[in-house]
């Protein structure tokens, strides 16, 4: 299977199942026998098509009068592949983005939607990136109207304007050395760490981490630098007694048990039985002893007397779009609102389980006043497009 065939699948998934864009990738990819520059390929255009969906579709309606609701959905498809190439990826010349394009809807539909095809590329290659730039930034970017306007409120209009571009950009590909695997990670490519976080590289080169041997030993984690601040800010000394709140995947768990040097007690909550599983999956797999995992609502969990306590509750994920490319098109207003309700809830409850003299971090991984600020003031944001990492809000009571 071909880079841009595994790419046309897992728009596909993402738009006519409802699939995530990641686990559709993952699937995707896992038996079609890509070397790695071919999988970092499919996986910019996978991900660039469903960001720029809205821009995709605007041109489109505009440029061709013809709305993708009217369209057969492999056609559809097949078109945003492939208007992506042409408005968006640099290194795809124009004529071989309508070529390859044409050649898929003649593969997928038939011979007359291919005629279509071909007509309508050719009008929206006409029009070209210069199109593109006399669009509104909602429009141009394409995100929803509600995230910019969050955005600007918080950022200014260039502000907001420079964190949409940085988030429709790969995001950086960082994993977190587990010193508690008893082995130095050499990956073979260029790297470099950040002076806050001595667990922290930055791979500078291709590396398949989720191919890899040292992410199946347990050596590495993927997380990114902002994910990692959090961990470091709690603080968590060796023979405490600490808690990790909706504690799923693992990764912050597994930094915490590394500070700790393992020793004292980790208690790990998180609600949904799967998720549980697959959280003491991962610590074993991170060689953590100390730690326990506790199935539990985070709000029906009583035990106390915890030192440190780090809470990582749901929130709208803003900060987090470029690794999570359909989330901008799940999220609304409403059900933002009803996270941050949530969100209150949550650290209220997280403070009555606090020892005397304790330290508790609130961290989310969104960019929104009313999910940070407002929830927890004084803390540090982590900003795509000034700090090249993932956004976070991160604040310590």
């Amino acid at each position: 299977m071909t880079a841009r065939r595994v790419a046309y699948e897992v728009v596909r998934r993402t738009f006519e199942q409802g699939a995530y864009t990641d686990r559709a990738f993952a699937g995707a990819v896992a038996g079609a026998g890509l070397d790695h520059r071919d999988r970092r390929l499919a996986m910019r255009l996978a991900y660039g098509t469903v960001q720029r969906v809205r821009t995709l579709d605007h041109a489109f309606a505009e440029l061709a009068g013809r709305p993708v609701e009217r369209m057969q959905p492999p056609l559809r498809t097949a078109l945003r592949l492939g208007a992506y190439q042409v408005l968006f990826a640099s290194g795809v010349p124009d004529h071989a983005a309508v070529s390859e394009t044409v050649d898929m809807v003649r593969s997928l539909v038939d011979r007359p939607a291919a005629g279509f095809a071909n007509a309508l590329m050719r009008k929206v290659a006409a029009a070209g990136p210069a199109w593109v730039a006399t669009l509104p930034p909602a429009l141009r970017h394409s995100y929803p109207d509600w995230v910019v306007e969050e955005w600007t409120a918080m950022f200014g209009a260039d502000g907001a304007e420079q964190l949409m571009i940085a988030q429709n950009e790969p995001a950086e590909l960082s994993v977190r050395i587990n010193p508690l695997a008893g082995r130095p990670f050499e990956p073979g490519v260029e790297w470099h760490g950040d002076p806050e976080l001595p667990e922290a590289v930055v791979l500078d080169g291709p590396f398949d981490v989720a191919a890899s041997r040292e992410l199946a030993e347990g050596l590495i984690w993927p997380q990114s630098r902002a994910s990692m601040l959090a961990a470091r800010l709690l603080a968590p000394e060796p023979g405490m007694r600490v808690a990790d709140l909706c504690a799923a995947p693992g990764g912050k768990s597994g930094q915490l048990a590394a500070i700790m040097e393992d020793r004292g007690e980790l208690v790990c909550v998180e609600q949904h039985p799967g998720r549980a599983a697959a959280l003491r999956q991962t610590l074993a797999t991170q060689h953590v002893t100390c730690a326990q995992v506790v199935q539990a609502d985070v709000l029906a969990f009583t035990a106390g007397g915890f030192d440190r306590i780090l809470l990582d509750p749901p929130c709208s994920g803003l900060g987090v779009l470029a690794g999570r490319p359909d989330a901008r098109w799940r999220r609304t207003p409403e059900a933002a609102a009803e996270l941050a309700d949530l969100q209150a809830r949550m650290l209220a409850h997280a403070r009555t389980l606090l020892a005397p003299g304790g330290r508790i971090v609130y961290s989310v991984c969104t960019l929104r006043r009313a999910e940070c600020e407002a929830i927890l003031p004084g803390g540090r944001f982590t900003l795509p497009h000034v700090d090249h990492t993932d956004g976070f809000y991160i604040a310590a009571v």
